[in-house]
């Protein structure tokens, strides 16, 4: 694979009551991230971290909404400038990779990479991300990041969480065993294409995987690809925010990773990728980063042979 990557840090923890996965931008680059992807070929350039306003610094009110949204000025301030970052670096011929913090950076990626054309979107995560602010248990915006940028329920008369060229019938969820009620029910009545991990045990992960690509590359300009660590089982990735057990293999997720180069290779299809969640707080000697370097590299066309 040709080209370029621009890594962008986005060091949010607006999230799980465990903090620590602002810290993942940095414990993913110490692990190598940038020499792993210049080993496949692709030139790499590093732009540095968003400035993020700190949760302990703000308290996160979420008046004139409906329902709830912990920290929801913030994540806008986030999105906004994330989204204009990411939306430079294609404009400059680069892919972006954003490095987070918490899966509510993804609104911002998504606003930037889908604001003058047409993608579709392949969600590797343990949980939907289809929460509202009227249906989430929670309040955690990292919960909802997916349907904010579908312009689900409150987020739906927010120019700042909206992605224009993204549709429902392009995202395709893979690796769901962990749904809230309410996220289940909205993800039920959608359009989009959700594979459980009953899904990836019956078929093997390279059938749902090539399936998911085929929905998300269907009749659009490009993909973008979410990766949340907690994609894969945490006996691989210890250090998440919020572990599931049941995930993907380390080799399964290195498959699914695979494919997504393959198809790029074919049809130069990714437009950007993001990796999330990565908690160095609650890993094992950088573990978690350092897959997550791995990933990274296997989605840029490293191969064994």
């Amino acid at each position: 694979m040709e080209g370029s990557v621009r890594i962008i840090g986005a060091p949010t923890d607006y999230g799980a009551d465990r903090r620590g996965v602002d810290m993942g931008p940095s414990a993913i680059r110490y692990a190598g991230l940038a020499e792993r992807i210049e080993a496949t070929g692709m030139a790499c350039s590093d732009g540095g971290d968003l400035s993020v306003p700190r949760a302990e610094e703000r308290s996160g009110p979420t008046d004139g909404i409906e329902g709830r949204a912990k920290f929801l000025e913030e994540v806008e301030e986030v999105s906004r400038d994330l989204a204009a970052e990411v939306a430079g670096a294609i404009e400059d011929g680069d892919v972006p990779l954003v490095l987070g913090g918490d899966h509510s950076v993804a609104i911002g990626t998504l606003s930037g990479v889908a604001r003058d054309r047409e993608v579709g979107v392949v969600w590797f995560d343990a949980h939907g991300d289809f929460n509202t602010p009227e249906t989430t248990p929670s309040g955690n915006v990292h919960g909802m990041s997916l349907a904010g940028a579908l312009g689900h329920g409150t987020f739906g008369g927010m120019d700042w969480a909206s992605a224009p060229g993204l549709s429902e019938d392009n995202v395709a969820l893979v690796g769901l065993r962990d749904l809230d009620p309410g996220e289940r029910e909205r993800i039920r009545e959608s359009s989009v294409t959700a594979y459980t991990m009953s899904d990836v045990d019956e078929r093997g992960m390279s059938a749902v995987v090539d399936d998911a690509l085929d929905v998300a590359a269907a009749g659009v300009e490009g993909i973008h690809v979410s990766v949340d660590l907690d994609f894969l089982d945490p006996k691989e990735a210890p250090g998440v925010g919020t572990p599931v057990r049941g995930g993907a293999s380390y080799r399964e997720a290195h498959s699914a990773l695979e494919a997504v180069a393959e198809l790029d290779e074919r049809h130069d299809v990714l437009r950007s990728i993001e990796f999330v969640e990565v908690n160095p707080i609650l890993d094992e000697r950088n573990e978690t980063a350092r897959l997550t370097t791995e990933l990274a590299a296997s989605a840029f066309g490293e191969r064994i042979l």
